[in-house]
């Protein structure tokens, strides 16, 4: 089954139900609507901009979409890329591809315009969308993106070097294209997070996606009655396969604008959401906010909202027992997975779990796990070596790159590149990263866990552990530290709670600064080693 399959049945049973709102408290103009008969445009003082579409209209504009894709020659299998900020217009145009047979690519919109060349190129891609935020960075690059490629614009004020969105759509059938969509057909390319270099292109088929479609509503039990908030940007497989668990269930959801603490327990309260997935940093805003009283719980209606969830990193256990004193009736979940495995879900805590606050958890719906050695052999539980996963939302493949596929898959099992080990219960945890493994005088040291544990002191907001060259030793442990708004933290009170640690875990070099984390959360380690380890190799020579 298709996962657009699910879409049409939502239009069917629910039609004049709202499926998606946008609601943007940031921006203050109206936005110049078309179809003006399918939506609604409402303005209120503490939410100025807000938009809602019904599931019926949700599936016609997304026909209309595919429709006029294919009256531009697009054929299964080709595929079509989109690069927007979260709007009303995300999801259909996204299904819309997806209607054609063709493969839809989301763009990260933290790409630079040599990275949406590189992307564009690399999955060879026919069609691009844009939104305006991205005009200057097309602009720039559109001698060679336009070779072949139609660009589409999605906004107002159309540039001359693209057609409008609006006006291809307007005059298209509102009916579902004669397309016969088979699991097996490919769907979905996303991007790796290009931590290592540019990204690699990640193949999905519509199993993949039905199945990340199911797993989260059943994970997280989403009924017809719940209202999902969504934050994250749709183009990464956490925020988009979060959000198909209100398209399983057939509920509503909300594109959210914003992520300070205000805008996001103003959303909860007045679109009286159930389902907020948060990042560590946005959940740690909510938390310093309340115990500073910038907000106040009884400002806000929050009695539905029933579960919040984490995932896209490790989440350190004194951040859930905080949100726990706020929150007392909240069920609780971690997510855990990877572009590779459709994001988020292959492993997850399970609201029943909340016991086991550190673990990222059990194997979830329909997958199965594995921890091995070097050599591929399953570790002796309780060790640590590289997680496995395996199971029906595993890619196809990086697409063109069949040296990095087989690589990465082996025997139908996805090996993730994550350190982890298992506990006598049969839950999963999180070590680190395998490229992220400090080796210290010959010793292992795993930055996740020296996080976990300074995130626990109170005068911390973030922190990032990473590994600087070291001449004797070959590498120690730095510790990254942003400080509460507004504290005074010292290197020495720092040296003094870390006595609690085993000495060789302890950082040797404490730095007060910002830590950096990209639009999915993860801390962006890459480049803290680059500016902290030069900054170490240059003070080396100058002591030399």
């Amino acid at each position: 089954m298709p996962v657009t399959d699910l879409l049409e049945r939502n239009h069917k049973l629910y039609g004049d139900e709202v499926a998606l709102v946008e609601l943007n408290p940031l921006r203050t103009d109206t936005r110049k609507t078309t179809w003006k008969e399918y939506e609604l445009v409402q303005q209120t003082s503490s939410v100025p901009y807000r938009r809602e579409i019904t599931w019926a209209i949700f599936d016609e504009k997304a026909n209309r979409v595919a429709n006029m894709l294919m009256s531009r020659g697009i054929q299964k299998g080709d595929r079509v890329a989109l690069l927007m900020f979260n709007c009303l217009e995300w999801l259909p145009i996204y299904f819309g591809i997806l209607k054609t047979g063709a493969i839809a690519v989301p763009f990260n919109f933290r790409f630079s315009a040599d990275e949406i060349k590189y992307c564009a190129d690399l999955a060879q891609v026919h069609i691009l969308f844009f939104g305006p935020e991205f005009i200057g960075r097309i602009e720039s690059i559109e001698d060679d993106l336009s070779k072949g490629r139609l660009l589409i614009y999605v906004g107002d004020g159309c540039p001359t070097f693209a057609e409008s969105y609006h006006e291809l759509v307007a005059d298209c059938s509102s009916q579902a294209p004669l397309v016969r969509l088979e699991e097996e057909d490919d769907a979905a390319i996303y991007f790796s997070s290009g931590t290592t270099g540019f990204p690699k292109a990640i193949l999905h088929n519509h199993e993949s996606l039905m199945q990340a479609a199911q797993m989260e509503q059943k994970h997280h039990l989403t009924s017809r009655e719940d209202v999902f908030l969504c934050i994250p940007p749709l183009y990464h497989t956490g925020a988009k396969f979060h959000w198909m668990g209100s398209l399983c269930a057939g509920s509503r959801a909300v594109l959210l604008q914003g992520t300070t603490p205000e805008i996001i327990l103003d959303a909860v309260s007045k679109e009286h959401c159930t389902i907020v997935w948060l990042l560590v940093p946005w959940a740690q805003d909510i938390l310093t906010a309340l115990d500073k009283g910038d907000v106040k719980m009884q400002d806000y209606e929050l009695e539905q909202w029933r579960l919040m969830h984490i995932g896209a990193q490790p989440v350190p256990p004194s951040l859930i027992k905080r949100w726990k004193e706020y929150f007392p009736h909240h069920m609780y979940d971690t997510n855990y997975g990877l572009s590779e495995s459709t994001g988020p879900g292959c492993v997850h805590l399970g609201i029943e779990n909340i016991h086991k606050i550190g673990a990222i958890g059990i194997p979830g719906y329909r997958w199965k796990c594995k921890i091995v050695d070097e050599s591929g052999m399953e570790v002796e539980r309780g060790s640590v070596g590289e997680l496995c996963v395996k199971g029906p939302g595993v890619m196809t493949c990086y697409y063109n790159d069949e040296k990095a596929t087989g690589e990465t898959l082996k025997d139908g099992w996805l090996y993730t590149g994550d350190m982890a080990k298992q506990d006598e219960d049969g839950f999963y945890f999180l070590v680190d990263r395998k490229k992220d493994v400090i080796v210290s005088g010959g010793e292992n040291i795993y930055p996740v866990q020296i996080e976990n544990f300074l995130s626990s002191y109170q005068k911390i907001q973030d922190v990032a552990v990473i590994g600087l060259p070291d001449e004797r030793l070959g590498e120690i442990t730095g510790a990254i530290i942003q400080a509460k708004e507004g504290e005074a933290c010292t290197e020495e009170e720092i040296n003094e709670f870390c006595k609690q640690l085993p000495k060789y875990k302890r950082p040797k070099k404490i730095i007060f600064a910002h830590v950096p984390r990209n639009a999915t959360g993860k801390i962006e380690k890459p480049a803290l080693r680059k500016k902290y380890g030069a900054e170490q190799l240059v003070a080396r020579q100058n002591m030399g």
